[in-house]
């Protein structure tokens, strides 16, 4: 056999051999700049990036909330995101809009910055330590819901 078969070129292929999961993260990881939760906070204070939280509820329940952060569950991401979706976030408004996406500890969110990238998000990148790194750092948060 040539190796040409169906199994090769499906979508998060990374090559010939199965990895497990932490070389999985550093391969991905690899094609991106991560950012320190300062950095991230200042970006999206000065409009540079687009803040997206992808816990699922329970944990923004517990913990709180980032102000200003998009709050979109994992599942959704892709089609909340592509600019060229029928049901992306009014937020999505380009392939050139830097997002941040945060998770509670800095791995679910690399892998979704990497898909991201497989949607042409190409400034698309992660809050290395998550949520959890956000709230040691002393930055802004929301305890509560706020009203709708």
């Amino acid at each position: 056999m040539s190796g040409a078969g169906p199994e090769r070129g499906r979508v998060g292929d990374v090559g010939e051999r199965p990895v497990g999961i932490d070389e999985l993260l550093e391969r991905v990881r690899a094609g991106y700049g991560r950012v320190e939760p300062k950095e991230a906070y200042e970006a999206a204070l000065a409009g540079e990036a687009l803040l997206v939280d992808i816990r699922y509820a329970a944990l923004r329940e517990r913990d709180g909330l980032i102000p200003g952060a998009l709050v979109v569950e994992r599942n959704e991401l892709e089609w909340r995101l592509d600019p060229r979706g029928s049901h992306r976030a009014a937020e999505a408004t380009s392939h050139d809009l830097r997002i941040v996406v945060i998770c509670n500890e800095g791995y679910a969110s690399s892998l979704a910055a990497a898909s991201l990238h497989q949607l042409g998000l190409h400034r698309a990148t992660d809050l290395v330590g998550g949520f959890q790194a956000w709230k040691a750092a002393g930055l802004p948060l929301l305890l509560e819901a706020p009203a709708q």
